[in-house]
């Protein structure tokens, strides 16, 4: 075996007793020595039960050690991890399970009927929180050498699918772990830090973005479950965690607890924001508290860490993701398949050791995905002079009203800047007269009342004429995908059955 791919191995060898993964609901704590020995048991029983280099191994349990054991498992037998996004519906995992045709299942209690109505094989899963997975700990285990190549699947991810069928990309061992080499270094991350993991294991977000790097550094990574904005800022001061990312919605709610202006974070160097483009207020609400906040940007196919920027520039160059982490390049393209100029949006493309291999069983995805040794991310971005990027919006939402190109998160940011609304989404509708119409979603503060034409009056102030929303529609909540993403899909749904829904 190339035991330079098990790196947790060596980690474990380096420091053994160091804290590695703790867990907030019950203080359980696992040293780098204990995790490697319980991937090493788990890899052992993979193998008894016939699972062989290639084959799947899936995973549907909240967040939780067992995910550690299982992709730890897998990378020492050649095995691919699918974690299994227990949000889903029962034919949508029924579908993942098709696509991966995993030669394991293993699942949390809180699933059993999700189990029962996607998995019919008795003999090949195992339940996590039960007595026959604890059993499996209790003895030192020993493994055959397997050969492995740093191209090897380590990982399968799906995608969120809110534009059609999820698709499983493929993350390698090189993948895995130069995420992680280039986000210790361009971060600087080391074993003091200690961060919480509040996104889903299921998620690049919250598998890949800190703990799999914070682990290969030698810090600690803190499980928990269900966000409660109260009981976040307690765990981040109990467990002293020094670098924390949340998605848009978190920070949010954190923001506006009472908890979070009495509190201290006296260990936290760092709070970062992913998943999508977080709301300016939010900067400075953190500017306020004196706490350093910054944006991050990646994707499942890529990382998903892939810029830097200094704590002290974010706050300056609101908006931007920096500059390209170490080891990664990034290049805007136009239409015409020429690279963009700065100032000028363009299609955001990614280069470097840690983008995915390719979409399981979906080559014309992969062939729309990797071009020329580049990863394009249908994202739209622009670069300033000085060298730093915006990401400005998803390709697929870019709004043509008129002929002119509308960029929805320009007027988000500025909608989500009234002191009377709480969140806002804005998506183009199909129109005889303007080829689509600028629609925007609002959800007010509470207590709040803001009538339409407020709202495009307040627009007029800062936006040009067709870019001020044609429509506005007020609703009670935002519709959020499995990772606090706003569903755009379901806006569209929503706004194509012409009724407001709060009326």
């Amino acid at each position: 075996m190339r035991w330079e791919l098990d790196w947790l191995e060596s980690r474990a060898s380096l420091t053994p007793g160091a804290a590695a993964i703790a867990d907030a609901g019950t203080d359980q704590e696992w040293s780098y020595s204990e995790v490697n020995a319980r991937a090493k048991a788990i890899a052992v029983w993979l193998l008894g039960k016939g699972v062989n280099k290639g084959d799947r191994v899936a995973l549907l349990a909240p967040n939780g050690i067992s995910y550690f054991d299982l992709l730890f498992a897998c990378g020492k037998i050649g095995a691919i991890f699918v974690p299994l996004n227990w949000r889903l519906s029962a034919d949508e995992l029924a579908f993942i399970i098709k696509d991966s045709e995993p030669a394991l299942l293993a699942f949390h209690s809180k699933f059993t009927k999700e189990v029962t109505m996607i998995w019919n094989e008795a003999d090949h899963c195992i339940q996590i929180d039960g007595s026959d997975y604890q059993a499996l700990f209790s003895r030192k285990q020993r493994i055959h050498p397997v050969y492995l190549d740093e191209e090897d699947p380590l990982a399968m991810i799906y995608t969120g699918g809110t534009t059609g069928k999820p698709k499983g990309a493929v993350l390698s061992h090189r993948a895995i772990i130069w995420n992680s080499i280039s986000t210790i270094a361009s971060w600087n991350l080391t074993e003091e830090d200690r961060t919480i993991t509040y996104l889903p294991l299921f998620h690049t977000g919250g598998l890949n973005a800190l703990s799999i790097p914070i682990l290969m550094a030698g810090g600690t990574v803190v499980l928990a479950d269900e966000f409660n904005p109260e009981k976040a800022i307690e765990n981040l001061i109990k467990h002293k965690c020094t670098i924390v990312l949340f998605v848009p919605t978190m920070h949010h709610m954190l923001v506006k607890s009472d908890e979070f202006h009495a509190a201290e974070f006296n260990d936290m160097k760092l709070f970062l924001s992913g998943g999508a483009p977080c709301p300016l207020d939010i900067y400075e609400a953190y500017k306020k508290k004196g706490i350093a906040f910054k944006e991050g940007y990646g994707l499942t196919e890529a990382g998903p860490n892939n810029f830097f920027i200094d704590p002290s520039e974010a706050d300056v160059k609101r908006g931007s993701v920096g500059k390209p982490m170490l080891f990664t390049s990034i290049k805007v393209i136009k239409d015409d398949g020429s690279e963009a100029p700065a100032g000028e949006v363009g299609e955001l493309a990614i280069q470097g050791r840690h983008a995915f291999s390719y979409y399981w069983n979906n080559d014309s995805a992969t062939e729309n995905t990797l071009k020329d040794g580049w990863l394009y991310t249908g994202d739209l971005a622009k670069q300033d002079e000085e060298g730093y990027f915006y990401i400005v919006g998803r390709k697929k939402e870019m709004i043509i009203t008129g002929g002119e190109n509308v960029f929805p998160l320009e007027i988000e940011h500025w909608l989500s800047s009234h002191p009377c609304i709480q969140e806002a989404a804005v998506i183009g509708m199909p129109d005889e007269k303007w080829g689509e119409a600028v629609t925007a979603f609002i959800v007010l503060e509470k207590t709040a009342i803001l009538s339409e034409d407020e709202v495009k009056e307040y627009c007029r102030k800062k936006l040009a004429g067709y870019k001020v929303p044609k429509q506005v529609l007020l609703i009670r909540q935002m519709p959020k995908t499995h990772v606090g993403k706003i569903d755009k899909k379901y806006l569209k749904e929503i706004a194509n059955k012409d009724q407001n829904p709060v009326s």
